[in-house]
């Protein structure tokens, strides 16, 4: 199964990433991300201004002074009194933005901005699955307790073969997710595939509860904590709850397989609790500055055996985490290696409601290791990427962990 094929949505007026993993499906590519605090700027401005000041943000933010080794003004100037709608602005930025060859950096129209916010915000609207592209097939690999699919009786193998009457056969997830999230309340109608027979399901959308971090106890002895994903505002105060629930166990696993990322904020603030000095990253930005980030030696760090499960999508934000955890000496990578995302987005709010994420930095791991295309190799490899996605299927990725903590 490709890489891509195992992001899984989730659906909602937003569907949240990236897993892929999940949640946002704004994010089809994975970001580690620095925010601006106020998110949306509703001011109008002309078709022509808002290529003009994307051009300008792109021209003073981006991190490779060359831009792709181009004259930038060319950009400018190519379009210089041409654009006059929206859908002209669209065309013409990403144009310019495909010419820098660099996949993360790009233009997010209104919808796209506001499915971004709600992610962060952890308010969205939906029916409640995770869905991925299984051989070319939208297929639910979850259904989350209490929510309107689960009211529905929709299960995890359910095939979704059309939206509203539309056959989806073609599409990506983030497609088919576009045709599922609507507005609170109101209802869609699902045709699903189950056991060689077809049927209609139709479900009322609502406001879908989600949490980035779960967590549990394994054997009696083992803590688990599943980061889903790092987007979320309330991601630091899950885990910090995660923490307390598995407080009185002697080990602990950290799972990040298919969290491709989020906010850096909140990788660099769960490193910490384990780091008491030294580095977590090193964000290098444009001209070559370095900004370390150090652990802050507040409190006492957590002091047990830690195990990280990563896989290839593990990136991004994952990376930043696993990656401070394996060179402080503080955890043991078991899994895949990782995807390799080695670069940091800066989400800047354009007038219009819509804004650009543009890559702003590169960064290193404590031991000064760029990751980026190269991803972080475990200590431990074992398994397969979608080892953890098969429900009947044995987990050797998190027995291999148990079998390391129990030694310990």
């Amino acid at each position: 199964m490709k890489k891509k094929q195992l992001l899984i949505f989730i659906l909602s007026v937003l569907i949240l990433v990236i897993f892929n993993n999940v949640f946002l499906s704004v994010f089809t590519k994975t970001n580690s991300y620095f925010l601006n605090k106020e998110m949306i700027n509703s001011d109008e401005i002309s078709p022509q201004r808002l290529f003009d000041r994307t051009w300008r943000v792109i021209s003073r933010e981006y991190y490779e002074p060359s831009l792709n080794h181009q004259n930038w003004s060319r950009w400018k100037s190519r379009y210089q009194g041409k654009i006059k709608t929206q859908d002209d602005a669209k065309v013409a930025i990403d144009t310019m933005i495909a010419s820098l060859d660099e996949p993360y950096t790009r233009f997010m129209s209104k919808k796209d901005f506001e499915e971004l916010t709600t992610s962060i915000t952890s308010k969205i609207y939906g029916i409640g699955v995770n869905i991925y592209s299984n051989s070319g097939k939208t297929e639910i690999f979850n259904v989350m307790p209490g929510t309107p699919a689960d009211f529905a009786q929709l299960k995890q193998g359910d095939i979704i073969t059309a939206v509203d009457g539309k056959d989806i056969s073609g599409m990506n997830v983030s497609e088919v997710a576009s045709l599922v999230r609507g507005p609170e309340n109101s209802v869609v109608e699902l045709t699903i595939l189950r056991d060689g027979k077809k049927f209609n399901k139709i479900i009322k959308r609502k406001e879908i509860k989600i949490k980035s971090v779960k967590s549990s106890i394994l054997d009696n002895h083992i803590g688990y904590i599943k980061i889903i994903s790092f987007m979320s505002g309330t991601t630091p105060n899950e885990f910090i709850e995660a923490l307390n629930n598995t407080k009185d166990t002697d080990s602990l696993i950290i799972d990040l397989r298919g969290n491709t990322g989020g906010l850096l904020d909140n990788a660099v603030f769960i490193a910490d609790r384990f780091i008491n000095q030294g580095t977590i990253v090193d964000i290098i930005y444009r001209g070559g500055y370095k900004k370390t980030i150090r652990a802050k030696d507040e409190g006492i760090p957590l002091d047990k055996p830690v195990v990280v499960l990563v896989n290839g999508t593990s990136a991004s934000a994952s990376e930043i985490l696993s990656g401070a955890l394996k060179d402080s000496h503080k955890a043991t990578l078991v899994g895949n290696k990782t995807f390799g995302k080695g670069l940091v987005q800066k989400v800047v709010p354009l007038p219009n409601s819509t804004g650009v994420n543009v890559t702003i930095a590169r960064y290193l791991t404590p031991n000064g290791t760029d990751i980026n295309k190269l991803g972080i190799k475990p200590d431990i490899e074992v398994g397969t990427d979608v080892d953890f996605l098969i429900e009947d299927k044995t987990d050797v990725q998190l027995e291999k962990a148990k079998e390391i903590l129990s030694k310990k």
